[in-house]
Parts: structure tokens; C-alpha cells; sequence
């Protein structure tokens, strides 16, 4: 059995894996389309900011180690059309510009995302990045660590923008960061969001909401970015307005695609087409607690169902049992993490729900340090089961938001959590830890 990979970095490597280890008889070949494979993507900004000072400690495995599995490698190599009728893929070398077709047996697309460039006018002047891949990283570190940088400006406050942001403070830089929006993360709500914000004004990162970039001027490499409300001094300008699914090469191929451009994938992983796979930022993904596809571009997703994308191309029907959207970021001082619903899903979703805000800490007074923890709950109304959870704190944020996707993966109720037999010790958390007191407080 052939096997092609489209995309060689977090989906991609992880079905490539896992099965060359089930069918040591596969043939394996991947085409990536850029330098480097099996990347952690998420550990860029550290990179950036000089907390981690050797790119390479990203890569998970090189091409050499994939190679060593008998597998054959092919970077800068960019599949530009699938035609499923005859189980071709055509591939455009990137060095060499020569186009050429493979055949495959089982097809994995893999190929992740683009990020979202509105066609500004002076994008094309220098020190206009976006931080998306290893490259991009590389670059964008070369370009921040110059003493003659000192005015950032970020446009988007998702995720990468505010960690950007914060990178950018480690370096000492002037940063201003732009958001059309009324305000920043909207995965989180407003009340997690407000106490964010306010950590950002405190570390001095100036933040423009409801503000719309219009372009940038300068003189060969940018110098000021305009919006609808002035204009601002820029050495450097990062681009973080979001993702696409790089999914672009498939049209007419009759794979079929949700309304953003991502693969619609069943919960084994297979598309519309029988022996064509997909997983990671490229495709759908099952939503367990909305029990429906959605699109959540995390590497958490990626590696998961490509794991079992892997599986069954070598003959298992693994079903995944679905994401949560947790994630989690560090905002200077504060941790913040969510999972499951937020309140605007459960809007949507026209649920029966219930919340609670409380203000608790990470342990006992009497134990030197203590810090607020504030965690909110959305919750089923009449069985009282938790549909979503989002903290923000100085510390143990993290590990809390965990101990709420284990109970909303199990369909856990306030109550049942409520009254878990969690860890106490003064040094990590009161006999009522911040968990209990949140479920407790639910109505």
C-alpha cells in the first residue's frame, strides 16, 4: 500500500507514524511544502521573545530521523492538484519549479493553514511579517532582536498577536496592538477577557479596539501604519488576523469542503472520497460537547486525529471522540484557559444555561503567596452538567482548566465535580480548591 501525505508537519507526520509502526510494509512518501517537518508551531513566540534560543529544539523529528522509518521525503515540494479518478497528485518543486505526478493507493491531506493577509495597501513594504511557520519565526526573530526596532505594532488580538505582544515585551519594545473588534480573544468571554486587557495596559502594550487598519507607508521598509482612526510610528508590524484552511489546491476535486475552505471529515477521519484522509488545521473537526463539526485550528486536534487518520488507512475505524477547544495562554503575569462552551456558544446553540463568575485562589492565606484564581462556569440549566469553564490567574489556571475537560468529557454534572476528592496541601490548594467552590457556587 502507497501512501501520500500532502503537509508534513503536526497531522501529517503523526498518521505518516503511526502507520509506518501498524503496515511496515507501507510505502510512505510525504511532500511538505516548506524547510522543515513535525514542528511545535505554539512554542514560535518563545522563540521570538529569546526564551528559547535554539529554534531547532521545536522539531520534534527531522527528515533524516522520518528517513531512518523508510520513509521518502520530499520539502519544498507543493502538491498542486489531487484527481481522485486516477489517484494522481501533481507536485510543483519549489527549487526547481519542475512539475510532476505521483500515484498513491490512500491519500492524507495535512496541509494546515494560511494566514489571512488583507490586501493592504503597502504590504509589500519590509518588516511586514506574519509568524505562521518555523520560517516565518526565523525571520521575524532576526528582524526583533535589532536594536533599531523599537515600535511594534500587532494587528489582530488573537491568540498569536497577544503572545507575540508579549514577546515583544520581553524584548523591551514599544508595542501597540490593533483589533477591529470591541476586544481581544473572543474564545474567552468578556469577563475573562476585561481582566486580560487591563494585564496588557499594566505591562504597557498600547491596545486600539474597534480600530480598522487601512494600510502602511513608508520609504522601502514600513514606517507607520494608518488606520480608520490615525496613524502610528512602526519598525516592525506582525499580521495576526487570523487562518484559512491551505486547502485552495483541491477545488474541483470533488473532496468535499465546509463553507471556510476546510476538509468536511467524518470522525475516522475520511472524507467524501473513499481512501482520501484528512486531519489538522486543514479540516473539520467533531465537537463532542456541541455534538457537531467545527472548525478549532489546535495542534492538540491535529496530532490526535492524525494519530488515528494513521490507524485507519491501515485498516482500524478508530472514531475520535471528539475536542473541547481547550486551550490556554500566557498573558505577561496572568494565566488564562478555557474549554468546552463559552457563553456566546451556548447562545447560539440556544441552550438552557447557567453561569457563575467567582473570585478564589490558588491556596490557603497562611501559605506565603497566595494568589486570585476567578473562574467561570456555563452549565446545562436543569441537569446542572458543565458545558464550558474559562479561568484567569497569576498561577495553577492551567491545571484547573484540565480538571474541567476531563469532567465535561465525562459528562460531569457541577455537583459530581463539586464534591471530587482533589489534592489539598497548603502549598498547592485549600480542602475546597477553586474547583470545588466554583461547582459549588453553580445555581
Amino acid at each position: 500500500m502507497k501512501l501520500i501525505v500532502i503537509g508534513g508537519v503536526a497531522a501529517g507526520m503523526s498518521a505518516a507514524s503511526k502507520l509506518s509502526r501498524m503496515d511496515k510494509d507501507a510505502q510512505i512518501t510525504v511532500y511538505e511544502r516548506g524547510s522543515f517537518l513535525s514542528y511545535g508551531a505554539c512554542g514560535l513566540p518563545y522563540y521570538v521573545s529569546g526564551e528559547n534560543d535554539d529554534y531547532t529544539k521545536m522539531i520534534a523529528r527531522t527528515k533524516e530521523q522520518f528517513e531512518s522509518m523508510g520513509m521518502e521525503i520530499h520539502l519544498r515540494h507543493e502538491v498542486v492538484k489531487v484527481v481522485p479518478e486516477k489517484k494522481q497528485v501533481m507536485i510543483r518543486d519549489l527549487e526547481s519549479k519542475r512539475m510532476f505526478l505521483d500515484s498513491y493507493d490512500k491519500l492524507m491531506i495535512a496541509t494546515g493553514t494560511h494566514p489571512i493577509v488583507p490586501p493592504f495597501s503597502g504590504r509589500e513594504l519590509e518588516n511586514i511579517h506574519v509568524l505562521k511557520t518555523l520560517e516565518d519565526g526565523i525571520r521575524l526573530q532576526e528582524i526583533a532582536s535589532r536594536q533599531d526596532v523599537r515600535n511594534v505594532v500587532i494587528v489582530g488580538g488573537g491568540y498569536i498577536g497577544i503572545e507575540v505582544a508579549e514577546a515583544m515585551g520581553h524584548l523591551g519594545k514599544n508595542i501597540r496592538v490593533i483589533e477591529l473588534s470591541d476586544r481581544i480573544m473572543r474564545t474567552f468571554d468578556q469577563e475573562i477577557t476585561d481582566m486580560a486587557e487591563d494585564e496588557l495596559r499594566k505591562q504597557g502594550v498600547q491596545l486600539n479596539l474597534n480600530e480598522k487598519v487601512q494600510g502602511f507607508t513608508g520609504e522601502g521598509k514600513v514606517a507607520k501604519v494608518q488606520t480608520d482612526r490615525g496613524e502610528y510610528e512602526a519598525d516592525l508590524v506582525l499580521l495576526s488576523l487570523g487562518v484559512k484552511p491551505a486547502t485552495g489546491f483541491l477545488d474541483g476535486s470533488g473532496i468535499a469542503l465546509a463553507e471556510n475552505g476546510a476538509v468536511v471529515i467524518d470522525r475516522e477521519m475520511r472524507t467524501n472520497i473513499e481512501d482520501i484522509y484528512s486531519a489538522g488545521d486543514c479540516a473539520l473537526v467533531y465537537n463532542k460537547v456541541m455534538e457537531e463539526n467545527s472548525y478549532i485550528p489546535l495542534g492538540t486536534n491535529a496530532n490526535k486525529c492524525g494519530r488515528l487518520a494513521g490507524a485507519n488507512m491501515a485498516g482500524d475505524h478508530q472514531k475520535y471522540v471528539g475536542t473541547l477547544g481547550s486551550a490556554a495562554i500566557k498573558v505577561f503575569d496572568l494565566e488564562m484557559a478555557r474549554t468546552g462552551m463559552s457563553e456566546d456558544d451556548a447562545k447560539k446553540l440556544n441552550m438552557d444555561y447557567t453561569t457563575v463568575f467567582v473570585k478564589s485562589a490558588d491556596h490557603p492565606g497562611y501559605y506565603p503567596n497566595q494568589t486570585p484564581i476567578w473562574i467561570k462556569l456555563i452549565c446545562e440549566k436543569r441537569t446542572r452538567r458543565i458545558l464550558g469553564a474559562q479561568a484567569i490567574g497569576n498561577k495553577g489556571v492551567v491545571l484547573r482548566i484540565d480538571i474541567f475537560a476531563v469532567a465535561i468529557h465525562a459528562n460531569m454534572t457541577a455537583d459530581d465535580l463539586g464534591m471530587a476528592d482533589l489534592c489539598y496541601a497548603p502549598p498547592f490548594a485549600g480542602v475546597w480548591d477553586a474547583v470545588h467552590i466554583a461547582c459549588n457556587a453553580v445555581k
